[in-house]
């Protein structure tokens, strides 16, 4: 495919200059001059997609608990280091259009919420991205997010996450009917880059962090790099 989004993508929103995953994070990656952010969707216990990464607050915020648990009127009590809540996916992507923010959506469901994640994640997408210049692109590290992202949104694009290509990638990419391959920067060589293309995918990278790798992938084929480190990568 010919990549039709940012080469440079925000991971998380504002990379390691914001808390990760907050309205704050995308308004840092915008004023960064990056036109593309990257962050997560979860839902919450009473199935409320919200952005955020981990299976529990404990990290990121200043409460505790497993966020599948939690209705979102009490994930919303906890604050981050910036003082702001959890936010809500419609509330990410309000800010997002606002901005003129591209987003890769990760698809991110808490353990045994695979298929349901996958499939309301990807309807709210349909919804709150409509007409858009450009559709997100939704991945997931999960194949059952995905298929299900697939059935429920077929004309949203996918891309498959991984940390290393399994065998039969191929395979697994064309039944998902993936547009992309978003794999660990370390794993991806000059020939699985020119296999990658050669099987008409685009080739995104995380989380590239040193502006040497940055060129080095890019000149391996890597269509685009997801970076933390938005003062010394990207545009």
């Amino acid at each position: 495919m010919t990549w039709p989004y940012p080469k440079f993508v925000a991971h998380r929103g504002g990379g390691a200059l914001a808390p990760e995953n907050t309205l704050g994070a995308m308004r840092k990656g915008a004023a960064m001059g990056f036109k593309g952010v990257e962050f997560d969707v979860m839902l919450a216990g009473d199935g409320t997609p919200v952005v955020i990464h981990d299976e529990t607050v404990n990290r990121t915020t200043n409460g505790k608990g497993e966020v599948a648990k939690l209705s979102y009127p009490e994930l919303s009590t906890f604050k981050t280091r910036n003082g702001e809540s959890i936010p809500r996916y419609d509330e990410v992507v309000a800010l997002c259009r606002e901005l003129g923010l591209w987003a890769n959506v990760e698809i991110k469901p808490a353990k045994g919420r695979e298929r349901t994640t996958g499939e309301v994640v990807a309807k709210a997408t349909r919804e709150l991205w409509k007409g858009a210049p450009v559709a997100p692109l939704l991945s997931s590290f999960s194949p059952e997010a995905l298929a299900a992202a697939l059935q429920a949104a077929p004309e949203l694009p996918r891309g498959g996450l991984c940390d290393k290509l399994p065998d039969g990638w191929r395979g697994l990419l064309e039944q998902l009917r993936c547009s992309a391959v978003h794999c660990n920067y370390k794993s991806l060589d000059r020939k699985l880059a020119a296999d990658i293309h050669d099987a008409g995918y685009g080739i995104a990278v995380w989380t590239v962090n040193e502006p040497g790798d940055a060129q080095r992938l890019l000149d391996l084929g890597a269509d685009c790099i997801i970076t933390d480190a938005l003062d010394r990568i990207g545009p």
